[in-house]
């Protein structure tokens, strides 16, 4: 004899079919839950020392808030804006930092590029030019300015020792002629952040297939053809982010300047966080050195929009052709 089939009640296949469903709605709420979680102290410290200060800094632009007083102080307007603007000093600092980017940028994009390319082409030691190009930029600025500062001393300097091998006089200094301090700091510049552009080009350049070189290679394509077709077109993003992020870092120039020649000779190096700086540290004016750094927040914005506008208008040329 067959047993008879066990005929289960609908309201209870019914209970099974609800358990076994999963519980979508549920997991997803509890992974976003875990998702604010781990951004939570990220987003207090981008609160307490980014957003906040920001916030700040624009409410105590329209006061005249001093670091002697508490509170806001009296309200002063646009009046903080109209001295800024009207500042022959802050007019020169801003043509400094401007200066300072304009001879920084390009070496640090074609440099770190170059560089990249002639490492990622060997086989054998990439280890080593990686060490060699980033140990610097992990070193502190005032290690850095200090060692500039002896390279660029007269008479006694590396420099000075060069120029005299050479036959040369050596002058006052690098650093002590208006003409040339702002090449020297520079310089030191170059020197000093070249490896963080030369990484992210490398970092590129090792996503490239080798196959597309060797094609190129096997048609007859030549080194310089080669970079022109295959290399430049596929870290177009690169190339893009390195400049804009070389752009902004050059713009918020500071420490080198303060430490190897402190705005010398004159004024001829004092770039505009420096005058910031004096503004509000040293004048006690919180509320006019806000103005400028607001000012100056605009410029660089302003930059980086209209550096994006021209990278979008040419590559829409480039498709257009």
């Amino acid at each position: 004899m067959t047993a008879a089939p066990v005929l289960t009640r609908p309201t209870d296949a019914a209970a099974v079919t609800r358990q076994s469903r999963p519980r979508t709605h549920s997991t997803t709420r509890g992974q976003g839950r875990s998702g604010w979680l781990f951004l939570a102290p990220f987003g207090v410290f981008y609160i307490a020392f980014l957003l906040g200060p920001t916030v700040w800094m624009i409410v105590t632009s329209f006061f005249n808030t001093s670091t002697v007083r508490t509170g806001l102080g009296s309200f002063a307007g646009f009046a903080n804006y109209a001295e800024m603007l009207g500042r022959a000093d802050f007019w020169s600092s801003l043509w400094h930092t401007l200066q300072f980017t304009l001879y920084t940028t390009p070496p640090l994009v074609i440099l770190a590029f170059v560089f990249a390319v002639l490492t990622n082409r060997m086989n054998r030691g990439q280890w080593f030019f990686r060490l060699a190009f980033f140990l610097p930029f992990i070193l502190p600025s005032a290690t850095i300015s200090l060692i500039w500062v002896f390279i660029f001393t007269p008479s006694t300097g590396l420099f000075a020792s060069v120029q005299s091998l050479l036959g040369l006089t050596p002058g006052a200094g690098v650093l002590a002629s208006p003409n040339t301090a702002m090449i020297g700091v520079a310089l030191a510049t170059v020197w000093w952040t070249l490896g963080f552009n030369f990484v992210l080009y490398l970092a590129g350049l090792q996503e490239i297939p080798r196959e597309l070189y060797e094609a190129a290679a096997v048609d007859g394509a030549s080194n310089w053809q080669q970079i022109k077709s295959i290399t430049l077109p596929l870290l177009g993003r690169t190339t893009t982010l390195v400049i804009l992020l070389q752009i902004i870092a050059s713009l918020k120039i500071f420490d080198q300047v303060y430490l190897m020649t402190n705005g010398g000779p004159g004024i001829s190096t004092q770039v505009s966080l420096q005058l910031i700086t004096g503004i509000g540290f040293t004048d006690n004016r919180l509320g006019a050195a806000s103005a400028a750094s607001v000012l100056l927040f605009i410029v660089i914005v302003a930059i980086a929009v209209i550096r994006q506008l021209v990278e979008r208008a040419a590559a829409k040329r480039e498709i257009g052709a």
